[in-house]
């Protein structure tokens, strides 16, 4: 090679799914159209970048920067991908890619469009490509919006989770979702949880808080549909759902004016049917309940009944509106440990820190465990006494502290929880070594499979070659994935002599430096060693490691 500069395989995938092109099925074709087109290079002169994980929208990918920099270093003769949005999906980033290669003398191929940049042509036909690929990249949202859109004017429920008060049914017809026919589905309304919506609204109208909404349906023992007491958010969410709105004149202008696209005429807003609202939620991930901007929404006349008159629903929305600046701010302590681990005994909720504005003789803020439910249901759901918050602190810190006065107990109890984990390792070495086997084969049959593409190029056998090496990657994917949590199993439950060592030093030195610790230092080691703590009106009981029976009953002030 030239100045001992190397080739470069670049592969990238947005995500492990077992389908498609793999990043080993990548690399592994890059690989050999290498050694077809340039006979005299050998596995040294390769190196290979893999960025899994990220998408194509930029190149800020951290194996695809290090690759550029050793293209800048003067290291990389030629840069190879199995197809050209794998580089990227962007023009000006893939177009401001090839500029600088070019300066820096490096060659890019792409074997799945058969491009290369040491030519003229395959400069031009890269730069087309790569226009069609981010014109692709731009159009999905679009897609995606078009396709409600024609769902939207069919009115029909798409299916999941029905909203209290509904039901999902068949009816006549099918609707077209993502290019395949189902069959059509409307809601159907359940009496019983209607009448629920109903009063979740007169009540919100009457109090004018979701606060005082929820104590009332946990006092009167409303459940929602899955058999749980109703909370704030699950009011807030009935409360904003047009789903229960009775489609008329007054709906449509209240949307109109809120600058949401309706795709059903005015003259269907007849007070027959209720409202579907379509691209409602954020659908990123881990804010699937965000709710976008009302402008973003697609609305449309259902097939349903409503519940909830017009003007009501949007009065309800006026006063959720106009609360937004006085949210609900619950009362937080900034000295409580306990909570997340303390629990009420009567009712099994969380008690809560209340923080009062005394202090006691020491200087500090006194503070109360409430339990939850009491003060959610005004008392009436549970009658469980407070506890001084401060003392109980202090008791439970002090039977921590004495952990190491009794460590040879603590230990024995570790050594014990060894001995089990260890019964199950040599099984976890069997399985490894068995899936390992399975692995090798499945190699040595794609490597036979890439050999014989080079014979089959451009026919008929090339097409069913290529489908047989992604299976046999897929299952490989599926075998290293089962090695991976086995590994994982294996590797959380290993404790060695040496970390049991370690613990016992810990444990020694953990009642002299409890007390310096800085508060959030404080609950870390709390959790470290406490599953969980309940407070019966006069003991608190202390649970550790995930034990059923408590470790120690201490008496508690009131």
């Amino acid at each position: 090679m030239d100045n001992n500069r190397k080739f470069a395989i670049y592969s990238r995938k947005s995500k492990f799914t077992g389908k498609g092109e793999s990043i080993g099925n990548q690399v592994e074709l890059c690989r050999q159209n290498i050694f077809l087109s340039f006979p005299n290079v050998t596995d040294d002169d390769i190196l290979v970048f893999e960025d899994e994980g990220f998408s194509g929208g930029n190149t800020k990918r951290p194996k695809f920067q290090e690759m550029l920099n050793l293209c800048r270093k003067k290291q990389i003769k030629c840069i190879v991908c199995y197809r050209l949005d794998r580089i990227s999906r962007n023009v000006s980033d893939y177009s401001a890619l090839i500029e600088e290669l070019n300066k820096l003398d490096v060659s890019f191929i792409s074997i799945n469009e058969k491009f290369d940049t040491s030519t003229s042509m395959g400069r031009a036909m890269m730069y087309i490509a790569s226009v069609f690929a981010q014109l692709e990249r731009e159009t999905i949202a679009e897609r995606i919006r078009d396709n409600m859109i024609e769902l939207a004017k069919d009115g029909r429920w798409l299916g999941g989770n029905p909203p209290t008060g509904y039901k999902s049914a068949e009816t006549i017809g099918s609707v077209t979702i993502e290019g395949k026919k189902r069959k059509a589905r409307m809601l159907e309304i359940i009496p019983t949880e209607a009448e629920t919506v109903r009063l979740i609204y007169k009540k919100f109208l009457e109090f004018n808080s979701l606060t005082k909404t929820e104590t009332f349906l946990i006092q009167n023992n409303y459940l929602t549909k899955t058999g749980k007491r109703f909370s704030r958010f699950a009011i807030k969410n009935i409360l904003t759902n047009p789903v229960y709105l009775i489609a008329d004149e007054t709906a449509w202008n209240y949307f109109e004016m809120k600058k949401a696209d309706i795709f059903s005429n005015k003259s269907e807003f007849n007070g027959q049917h209720a409202i579907m609202a379509y691209n409602k939620t954020s659908q990123k991930t881990g804010k699937t309940n965000e709710i976008r901007d009302i402008k973003e929404w697609i609305m449309a006349v259902g097939k349903h009944q409503g519940i909830i008159n017009s003007s009501e629903w949007i009065k309800v929305q006026t006063i959720l509106e106009q609360n937004k600046s006085k949210s609900y701010r619950k009362a937080r302590s900034n000295t409580a440990l306990l909570s997340g681990l303390l629990y009420c005994g009567n009712c099994r909720s969380f008690m809560r820190p209340k923080l009062s504005q005394r202090k006691n003789k020491d200087g500090e803020l006194i503070y109360d465990y409430l339990c939850e439910l009491k003060e959610k249901s005004k008392c009436e759901k549970c009658s469980m006494k407070r506890s001084n918050g401060n003392k109980l602190d202090k008791i439970v810190s002090d039977e921590i502290k004495k952990l190491t006065e009794d460590k040879k107990e603590f230990i024995s109890i570790i050594k014990t929880e060894l001995n089990n984990l260890n019964i199950c390792e040599d099984s976890y070495q069997d399985k490894i070594k068995s899936l390992k086997k399975l692995i090798t084969d499945i190699e040595i049959k794609i490597k036979a499979l890439v050999k014989s593409l080079s014979q089959t190029k451009e026919t008929a056998a090339e097409h069913y070659i290529l489908q047989e090496i992604n299976e046999l990657d897929k299952n490989k994917h599926l075998l290293l994935n089962q090695i991976q949590e086995i590994e994982n199993v294996s590797e959380n439950n290993a404790f060695t002599d040496a970390d049991l060592d370690n613990l016992t030093d810990i444990l020694l030195s953990f009642s002299k430096s409890f007390d310096y610790m800085a508060l959030n230092q404080k609950r870390t080691a709390l959790r470290t060693l406490i599953y969980k703590i309940i407070w019966d009106g006069a003991d608190i009981h202390i649970y550790f490691f995930n034990s059923d029976k408590e470790d120690f009953i201490k008496k508690a002030a009131g």
